[in-house]
């Protein structure tokens, strides 16, 4: 490929490029375009009561921390607005300036305080354990060399220091762990007393007892950036609502309550799923539109990097060599993450979560088309280029009505499994708060208590979508040999 044809194909990608920014970049608010303050909350909205996704409702995040940020935010003039992310992300998000303050029922430790300042404290909480009915584990000393769960990156990896000899499964979401539970691959979960009494009222199987306080660890508060002027800000009308009731007040609407069971016997509740159902196949378009926009980005990259690939000019040799190199040989997740996390830092704009992942699903998609499309293009008859290049038929003309589609004839059903693949890993995008079809069975199971139900709604969705793509691409490729 010459300099020449390399310069027509920048035309097509950079519009597909401002394309993509278009359609996931956000849009100002209202209050944005009058001028007003605004603040975002960082937060992991899979912990009710203090924070989660209202799915069978409005959508929107609720619970105490909720309630609380909004209070502060009006009476000091801001407008809040949220960045769901999981927990063990929050104090990256705060330290990239994702967000502005993180309040997410974090408690305050002395390591956590070398990263981020804290409020004063709004909320003392009690950690328990939480076990079967059938195994009698109340105390810390009864988990000496059990399996025990907690949460990545919570303060009740901590109180796992007390215990020897014991496992320790952490994982990112509570209802994970108590999904790990009741399949018995662990003995009990360490969780704060307010999520353990929902999940105990909602699972009849399900008990919990209370851990003596250490002194350290358990009163929550709100997260700042180092020096962040918010803290002063927020901690004057913190003891305001406590001086007048308001915190209380909102502390006893939130727990003044206790989860009602909603296990009637038997194994599967799926009918307690039925008002969660819209929220959950809202998903689906989020994940067929990321599946799609990151595919076509795939595509037209991995095309410029096979062209580069078979190119005379060394340097894109090299090029598109090592870039498959390298996003074929580091984990995509890891991928993901630095493009969500480093860009903010680097370049001071602030990706949308959406377009971080569809920019990384697509880089790495183009490593392995590129591959693809370059073995197709070198099966296509050689003698087929050297005929158009004596009739004098220009290469971009050559490769684009010649060469490229019996190349993709050739290589239909790698093109279909890259797609396929997309649509099953988009279910990672769920790590940086999208609300894809993985993250909204997180909240359901927030939501409900139940463990295990939304992820199987949700892996038939899945499986459906896969199987209309797998049949689509027969027709196509059926149409496509009838017309040889």
């Amino acid at each position: 490929m010459n300099v020449r044809a390399f310069k027509r194909f920048a035309l097509p990608i950079a519009c597909f490029l401002l394309l993509a920014c278009a359609l996931f970049a956000p849009v100002p608010g209202t209050a944005e375009a009058a001028g007003e303050k605004t603040i975002t909350m960082g937060t992991s909205p899979d912990y009710p009561p203090y924070e989660n996704v209202d799915a069978a409702g409005s959508g929107d995040i609720v619970g105490l921390d909720v309630d609380i940020a909004k209070y502060i935010a009006g009476k000091l003039g801001y407008e809040l607005k949220f960045a769901p992310s999981d927990f063990d992300g929050l104090i990256a998000a705060l330290q990239t300036k994702r967000v502005d303050f993180v309040m997410s029922a974090m408690s305050v430790t002395e390591e956590r305080k070398q990263s981020v300042d804290f409020s004063d404290i709004y909320y003392n909480a009690t950690n328990t354990i939480v076990s079967l009915k059938d195994k009698s584990l109340g105390t810390l000393d009864e988990l000496k060399g059990k399996r025990v769960g907690v949460q990545l990156g919570s303060t009740q990896e901590k109180v796992t220091d007390e215990l020897k000899d014991a496992t320790i499964l952490r994982l990112n979401k509570i209802p994970d762990l108590i999904q790990a539970l009741k399949a018995n691959r662990i003995d009990a979960v360490i969780v704060e007393d307010a999520v353990a009494a929902g999940y105990a009222g909602a699972n009849e199987d399900l008990k919990f007892s209370m851990i003596p306080p250490s002194g350290e660890g358990e009163g929550y508060a709100i997260a700042f950036p180092k020096g962040s002027e918010l803290r002063e800000e927020f901690n004057g009308v913190l003891a305001q609502m406590k001086e007048d009731g308001t915190l209380q007040k909102m502390v006893d609407q939130w727990f003044g309550t206790e989860a009602s069971s909603g296990d009637s016997g038997g194994v599967f509740h799926f009918e307690r799923l039925g008002k969660y159902m819209g929220y959950i196949f809202r998903g689906v378009y989020v994940t067929l539109l990321f599946t799609l926009v990151s595919a076509a980005f795939g595509f037209v990259w991995g095309s410029v990097l096979s062209l580069f690939k078979i190119s005379k000019i060394a340097p894109l040799r090299w090029f598109s060599t090592v870039y498959t190199s390298i996003f074929r040989g580091t984990p995509l997740l890891l991928q993901l993450a630095l493009i969500y996390y480093a860009i903010p830092q680097l370049f001071h704009y602030n990706i949308p979560a959406l377009l971080a992942a569809g920019l990384a699903f697509g880089l790495n998609s183009a490593a392995y088309l590129s591959e693809t499309i370059r073995g197709g293009i070198l099966a296509v008859d050689k003698g087929q280029r050297e005929a158009a290049l004596a009739l004098g038929i220009p290469y971009r003309t050559m490769m684009v009505s010649i060469i490229m589609p019996q190349a993709i004839k050739n290589i239909l059903p790698a093109l279909v499994n890259e797609c396929v693949a997309l649509v099953k890993e988009s279910s990672l995008v769920s790590v940086i708060g999208v609300a894809d079809l993985m993250r909204r069975a997180s909240v359901v199971q927030a939501n409900t208590f139940m463990a295990f139900e939304p992820l199987i709604v949700v892996g038939a969705i899945y499986y459906a979508l896969v199987l209309v793509l797998t049949s689509l691409a027969r027709l196509l490729e059926r149409r496509m040999r009838r017309s040889d």
